[in-house]
């Protein structure tokens, strides 16, 4: 699991790659709450163009930084998902939390 962070003027892009599963959830959360609680950026936007296989911990991921983004004033976003974790989001009901595009 790979995971590069950009931030411009308090727009940041997370491109994530690679698998997140329940063994690598942790470490990207925490690199990811890291991320937020010191640069307070005002829209995060989570890319998973390169997201091979996500598993329930994917789900918890973006609802978990999605509370946090909104306690410190911002919002998240989530960009380019396949279309079988499209399918898992609306599923979940997350397109009624996050923006998915």
């Amino acid at each position: 699991m790979n995971i590069d962070i950009k931030n411009d003027n308090g727009a940041a892009v997370a491109r994530l790659s690679g698998e997140i599963d329940h063994h690598n959830a942790k470490e990207l959360r925490a690199e990811l709450d890291r991320f937020i609680v010191t640069a307070q950026p005002r829209e995060l936007a989570i890319d998973f163009g390169g997201i091979t296989f996500m598993d329930s911990s994917g789900i918890g991921l973006i609802m978990g930084r999605s509370k946090l983004m909104k306690e410190c004033g911002g919002r998240l976003e989530v960009r380019n998902p396949q279309p079988y974790i499209r399918r898992v989001l609306k599923l979940a009901g997350l397109e009624r939390i996050v923006r998915i595009r």
